[in-house]
């Protein structure tokens, strides 16, 4: 009986890993060299921000799975640090979750962040960066980034980041192409 049991918890202890670990895009990611899908989503302040408005600079958009949770808090703290960095690379940095726009505004003064953060409510940008996953049946953005070209093109695709590392790697890269520029 006891051995019977142990074999019962070893099951139900995998597909909960299972489910917690899987994940279901509803579509697949854009590639490098394609332009960028288009978008225009309300931030923090409530303002619509859209892609287009940052023709003629490079755009670091990230999807991030909640606001005030450990890794994101810790990606999004990350970003701001290097926030001068990006800037003087002609770079703005724009973050996207399913979270409300009042959620991002009392994220954003909790953790002193000063970019765009964009509600997708509706999710129609997260799904269209293939950016969409289900954990235990919840629908979150997966944590993935873009960079996209002044022109308006996929450069880079990183998908399912650590948060610890993530901004500089994107800056690495940033900075790569600057040198090859010169």
């Amino acid at each position: 009986m006891k051995l019977r049991k142990i074999g019962i918890g070893v099951v139900l202890l995998a597909a909960i890993s299972f489910m917690i670990n899987s994940t279901s895009a509803a579509s697949e990611p854009p590639t490098v060299g394609q332009a960028a899908p288009t978008f225009t989503l309300p931030s923090q302040d409530g303002s619509p921000v859209s892609l287009e408005q940052f023709r003629g600079k490079w755009v670091l958009l990230y999807f991030y799975p909640k606001d005030n949770t450990p890794g994101c808090t810790l990606e999004a703290h990350n970003f701001q640090r290097d926030l001068r960095q990006y800037e003087s690379l002609n770079t703005v940095v724009v973050g996207v979750s399913l979270d409300s726009e009042a959620s991002h505004k009392s994220f954003c003064t909790k953790q002193g962040l000063t970019f765009k953060l964009l509600a997708d409510k509706e999710r129609e940008v997260t799904t269209k960066y293939g950016s969409l996953k289900s954990m235990l049946g919840i629908k979150m953005s997966a944590r993935n980034t873009f960079l996209i070209d002044p022109q308006g093109n996929i450069a880079k695709v990183w998908l399912g980041v650590q948060p610890s590392s993530h901004s500089a790697e994107v800056l690495k890269e940033l900075e790569g192409r600057e040198g090859k520029k010169g």
